[in-house]
């Protein structure tokens, strides 16, 4: 008989994650470690489960239909059947009110995206507009519209999945993408006063939701980014009609196929404003800086599934008369995958720290300024990483990494959404250069030496790194072109060191408490592969290329 290879095998995804339930055992007190435990390990066993579910059915996405039988325009979304469990799940397990709640105080946000890693491969992606709705919640918060919080809070951070919202932040369009003072949708006031949008939301990743946060320009203001509102919208009326929204199509996309990405038109679609009639991106800012960590954590949440994955394949794998992870040269290459993922983990873990302190109003003015620096960094450089260990996941399955239903291949796809989602990686560059630039760098700085001396020392040359990155910036601070073009090696270098700090500091605990050596390991394999990424080119040689760029 021919032999045949067994597939992979999930376990409880909280139960074998050494990695997360180290983090919450150092960074949680016992009694928020207690509470959470039970939610953790359901969630855990839950996307064990739904994986190997996932391999039994065929795949679908959500489907639009424009005109009913009689031509009568309609707009129907009918979303996944994973899709149509999302709210309840999203209720149970408290993934937005979790990070809104008092109870665990300055730890809430911890906990918080703790669940999300556990949940998110599992849930198609219907993490995204649980994403803008805790952005939109945390940006209603910030606005002080009275009104606006006691109408939509309860439903956005409801744990009654009857009441639950999504809210979608609609902001993309033709014209402008990340250039958002190119916005082209109109705001204008009807005869009653009533405010109403004009125009085309490429981008609406959250269409099925029940409210939406966009950006407009209303009628007779200048052009510019200054001159744009922020408007809240509730996508259907009292009847459940379409708020004088059209959807035109889905998108077709590369990845995040069951995430339904609409086109829409907005026909008059009535909307109020959130604060003033001007200084709109100001007041969304907050949902970009939530949905950034939120995309870090997913990001995280795929390389985990990927190495989980891989590992458990490569104990089942025979080769050349034994197992591919006892092959030394796989073994190699899975070890530095699993050093990069701790390390990115420990950054990413710690940002959701710091926003729970600021937003308990527990932060220190330093802890303020390294989080406007390292949540760009966090989501810009995870985002690139899960694309590279997916690749690196997909080849180490040989030839069954690249066959549709093994769910091998959907991993890669999903990923190259991260360095895109929230800013690509370049616009996240641009933005750690305005952080850095406002006390942000010596706050990074002050902060790195502090968690190099809890670890007991610095081994591997982490701070000079960091040192080197911030002669770097200050070396290029008035040539802004110069600045500009580096901004990508100074963004990856300061991550990596950060994040190597963190290890550090990690490891120390892991090896005094439990003597467990493996975080040093991880230190020891992640720094060995360089932190530095300090090689921009030369503003001559890339004018040579780019600007010389046809045949």
């Amino acid at each position: 008989m021919d032999f045949i290879q067994t597939a992979p095998q999930l376990g409880n995804q909280f139960r074998d994650d050494r990695v997360l339930r180290a983090f919450l055992d150092h960074a949680l007190p016992s009694s928020v470690r207690a509470a959470i435990e039970s939610d953790l390990d359901a969630l855990g066993a839950h996307a064990a489960q739904a994986w190997h579910e996932a391999r039994e059915r065929t795949p679908s996405e959500p489907l639009l239909t424009q005109w009913d039988a009689w031509g009568t325009r309609i707009d129907r979304i009918e979303t996944t059947p994973v899709w149509q469990h999302g709210a309840a799940l999203a209720a149970r397990f408290g993934l937005v009110a979790a990070g809104h709640e008092p109870a665990h105080g300055e730890h809430a946000r911890t906990d918080q995206f703790a669940r999300v890693y556990l949940h998110h491969v599992a849930s198609e992606f219907h993490t995204c507009p649980l994403a803008m709705s805790d952005g939109a919640a945390t940006a209603l918060k910030a606005s002080g519209n009275r009104a606006l919080i006691e109408r939509a809070l309860p439903h956005l951070l409801s744990r009654d999945a009857a009441s639950l919202w999504l809210s979608g932040q609609w902001m993309t369009e033709t014209a402008g993408g990340s250039d958002v003072g190119r916005t082209g949708t109109r705001a204008r006031r009807d005869g009653d006063g009533q405010w109403r949008l004009y125009g085309r939301k490429w981008f609406t990743s959250a269409v099925v939701g029940e409210m939406a946060l966009a950006l407009a320009r209303p009628d007779g203001a200048h052009d510019g980014t200054d001159a744009l509102a922020l408007f809240y919208l509730e996508t259907r009326d009292a009847a459940g009609r379409w708020n004088g929204i059209r959807v035109d199509r889905l998108k077709d996309k590369l990845g995040t196929r069951e995430l339904p990405t609409a086109e829409i038109h907005l026909d008059g679609a009535r909307a109020e404003l959130v604060g003033e009639a001007a200084h709109g991106v100001r007041l969304i800012a907050p949902v970009l800086n939530i949905t950034r960590t939120w995309n870090a954590v997913c990001a995280l949440a795929t390389m985990r599934r990927c190495l989980a994955l891989a590992f458990d394949y490569a104990r089942r794998r025979q080769a050349f008369g034994r197992a591919l992870l006892e092959q030394p040269l796989h073994r190699a290459t899975l070890a530095a995958l699993q050093a990069e993922f701790e390390a990115a983990f420990q950054l990413v873990f710690f940002v959701t720290g710091l926003l729970g302190r600021v937003e308990a109003g527990a932060a220190a003015a330093d802890e303020k300024a390294l989080l406007r620096v390292l949540t760009p960094l966090a989501k810009l450089w995870t985002g690139k990483l899960a694309v590279r260990i997916a690749s690196e996941t997909c080849e180490a399955f040989g030839g069954a990494g690249y066959i549709e239903d093994t769910g091998i291949p959907q991993l890669l796809r999903d990923a190259q959404v991260y360095p895109i989602w929230e800013g690509t990686t370049n616009v996240l560059a641009l933005d750690v250069l305005r952080a850095l630039g406002t006390n942000g760098i010596d706050a990074l700085a002050r902060a790195a030496a502090a968690l190099l001396a809890e670890a007991g020392g610095d081994r591997y040359g982490i701070g000079a790194a960091l040192a080197a990155a911030r002669d770097w910036f200050a070396a290029h601070a008035v040539q802004r072109d110069a600045l500009e073009a580096g901004a990508r090696g100074l963004a990856l270098t300061l991550a990596r060191g950060f994040a190597a700090t963190l290890l550090a500091r990690h490891a120390a605990w892991a090896a005094r408490t439990r003597g467990d050596a493996r975080p040093s390991a991880a230190l020891a394999l992640f720094a060995a592969h360089g932190l530095s990424r300090l090689a921009p080119p030369t503003m001559d040689a890339a004018a040579v290329l780019a600007d010389n760029c046809a045949p």
